[in-house]
């Protein structure tokens, strides 16, 4: 019961990366297809998670029942996480509640590919708004709330920070402020006992993704990607769950790739 006690609020956690790491810190066998072997890892970890969506209710309840249904504790808050006063009521709202907050995980995210030459103001700065912007708002609030012993911010990245995609000059932009802004604030809350990391998942099959994987590019990553297969959101679950808990309370300001050994592909 690595996380018994523990408050964690998972942005952008109605479907896909998300949901799957709002599963796995509040209940064992919470996320359907989860191995023997993954779900005695995860076990059942105890962590009240405060599921947050923009706009999907249904996914967000979807994800609470499926929490509740395996012994654990959730609750839905809408909040826009690009929107400052929204940002604003979701801590509030969980600080009402609560009391307290003692993991984040900044995971709401937006990406449009394109060509530069197509580029529109309106998505880049759309994607920055939520994908570099949210996670500050967020993470200003958080810490407002985090208790003495302080606690553990997880950004979500990804390896595009680092390996972009054709056409996905701003979204790996957006993911390699991500990286820098993960060390900047590790040093920045150290001294008060808040751990920060990043996981930059490799290719994963969401909901987000679907379709992106066929064809020539599919094979190509596929081909890249050491284990053979592309990721699911459960393999980046125990990830978050180690950096939620006290097994990581030696470990900040890093970038952990959770992309089945994938480096450098040439797509």
């Amino acid at each position: 019961m690595k996380l018994t006690g523990k408050i964690a609020v998972v942005t952008g956690a109605s479907g896909g990366i998300g949901a799957g790491i709002a599963k796995a810190l509040g209940a064992e066998g919470a996320t359907g297809g989860i191995g023997a072997g993954i779900a005695k890892a995860l076990g059942a970890e105890g962590a009240t998670v405060i599921v947050n969506y923009a706009t999907n209710k249904d996914g967000a309840d979807s994800v609470v029942a499926s929490i509740g249904a395996a012994g654990g504790a959730a609750v839905a808050v809408q909040a826009d996480m690009s929107k400052s006063t929204d940002v604003v009521r979701l801590f509030d709202t969980v600080k009402a509640e609560h009391g307290t907050v003692d993991v984040l995980v900044n995971n709401a995210g937006i990406a449009v590919f394109e060509m530069v030459a197509d580029l529109t103001e309106e998505a880049f700065h759309k994607q920055f708004d939520v994908n570099v912007l949210g996670y500050f708002l967020a993470t200003r609030e958080a810490v407002k709330h985090f208790g003495d012993t302080g606690g553990s911010i997880i950004n979500i990245s990804s390896i595009l920070s680092t390996d972009p995609y054709l056409a996905s000059s701003v979204y790996s932009a957006t993911k390699g402020a991500v990286d820098t802004m993960t060390f900047a604030l590790a040093r920045e809350l150290g001294p008060s006992g808040i751990r920060v990391n990043s996981i930059l998942p490799g290719h994963t099959n969401t909901p987000g993704t679907d379709g992106n994987f066929a064809g020539e590019l599919g094979e190509k990553l596929l081909a890249g990607t050491l284990l053979g297969r592309f990721g699911e959101p459960e393999d980046i679950a125990p990830v978050a769950v180690f950096l939620a808990s006290d097994d990581s309370h030696w470990v900040t300001g890093e970038s952990i790739r959770a992309a089945g050994g994938v480096r450098g592909v040439g797509y």
